[in-house]
């Protein structure tokens, strides 16, 4: 069993992989071009959607191919260990699809055009972040205006709009203040074709480059009524969307990052075997106790974090009830993926020497990628907040 054909981590409930190693070699050896020219990965895309990638999570009866959740964990874990950016682009189409599907699997249909497109071709956009909104989905800078009709037209800035340059339906919200006594946080689909919606061609960053996660500005974008699927007020909510939201976006993130810690630990392994160090005789780094224990550790933490990705999983896919609790287990898993992977990078770095501190060395954009982690919701802070308010209750007014 080669490398790429290798389940990420122990998954036993995973009994078939998507991406073959042709396919992830390809991806893989468009990375580093990618990252230096400030480009997106068209290619790759195009080759996941022509092998059903980006309709995985699509059930059969709407023409995907009907993986699991905890499935498709596992195939994104092995896509970011080839081509993080890739991976994280692709992540926010496959979270619309997931969310689609728990609201499916939950008897709610609001969100079955999106499983019916995605198994057509559609790719979905998420356009929820906001500049200087730490709300996230409990509020909104961005107007929603409502329209003869039922539907509503958007106004506002969208920032860290992965998939930019391929999105052709995008999933937003926006505040709707026409009454004051109950404003209303509005969700609804835009199609790309709308003239009221632009991109920046602005995304020049430390890493995470390929996912070309572009500013997007929206001027009077219209959803029609058809398109519109909540309105809710705005804050902590009980709501489907509102959990399958965080549920897909929290686990299918934490495979991301877990993926590029998975590569960096290869990489790290294939440093200290290679290395010979002149204070042992030439002997390998691999005899060297500080690098063996900086291996022993890295693999540790992920072996830790593998079995929570899939735990919650299959929780969602289970429809299992966690209470209050559930929001502290997606938060507390991604502050958790993210921290041991950059602990990971980290000591593989310190494997690897100084030949990673070179442009053009993978472990070294592994590190820069994997930075990104931080600023993906739920920030430390929040996961934190979010773990004590379960176990606490909330602060007293």
């Amino acid at each position: 069993m080669t490398e790429s054909s290798r389940p990420a981590g122990p998954s036993p409930t995973v009994p078939t992989v998507l991406l073959d190693d042709a396919l992830l070699g390809r991806i893989r050896s468009r990375a580093a071009a990618h990252d230096a020219a400030n480009t997106f990965p068209f290619d790759d895309v195009t080759e996941l959607a022509q092998a059903g990638y980006l309709r995985a999570l699509v059930p059969t009866r709407f023409g995907g191919l009907g993986l699991t959740l905890p499935q498709l964990a596992a195939e994104q874990a092995r896509l970011a260990a080839h081509a993080p950016a890739t991976a994280l682009a692709v992540n926010m189409h496959l979270v619309w699809t997931g969310v689609a599907k728990a609201m499916h699997d939950r008897g709610d249909t609001a969100l079955e055009f999106v499983l019916t497109e995605a198994a057509q071709g559609a790719i979905f956009g998420f356009g929820v972040s906001e500049p200087g909104n730490d709300l996230v989905l409990f509020g909104s800078s961005t107007d929603a205006v409502p329209q003869p009709g039922g539907g509503y037209r958007f106004t506002g800035t969208k920032v860290f709009t992965s998939l930019s340059p391929v999105w052709s339906q995008l999933g937003t919200m926006g505040l709707d203040s026409s009454d004051p006594a109950h404003p209303l946080i509005v969700w609804a689909f835009l199609d790309r074709t709308d003239p009221g919606i632009t991109r920046k061609d602005d995304w020049n960053t430390l890493g995470m480059r390929g996912s070309q996660s572009q500013t997007t500005l929206l001027d009077g974008a219209f959803a029609p009524a058809t398109r519109v699927v909540r309105t809710l007020p705005p804050g902590p909510v009980n709501d489907p969307l509102i959990f399958a939201i965080f549920a897909t976006f929290e686990i299918l993130l934490s495979s991301v990052y877990t993926g590029i810690a998975q590569r960096a630990l290869e990489l790290g392994v294939e440093a200290a075997k290679r290395r010979r160090s002149a204070k042992n005789d030439g002997r390998p780094l691999a005899q060297d106790p500080d690098i063996r224990r900086r291996i022993a550790e890295a693999a540790l933490l992920l072996d830790a974090v593998y079995p929570q990705i899939q735990t919650l999983a299959v929780d969602v896919d289970a429809l299992a009830d966690h209470g209050p609790f559930w929001f502290a287990k997606l938060a507390g898993l991604k502050h958790r993926s993210v921290e041991s992977a950059k602990q990971v990078v980290d000591l593989m770095l310190r494997v690897n020497g100084g030949a990673s501190y070179f442009a053009g060395d993978e472990l070294g954009r592994l590190y820069r990628d994997v930075l990104a982690g931080l600023f993906h919701p739920s920030n430390a802070d929040s996961a934190h907040a979010t773990v004590a308010t379960a176990w606490l209750g909330p602060l007293d007014d």
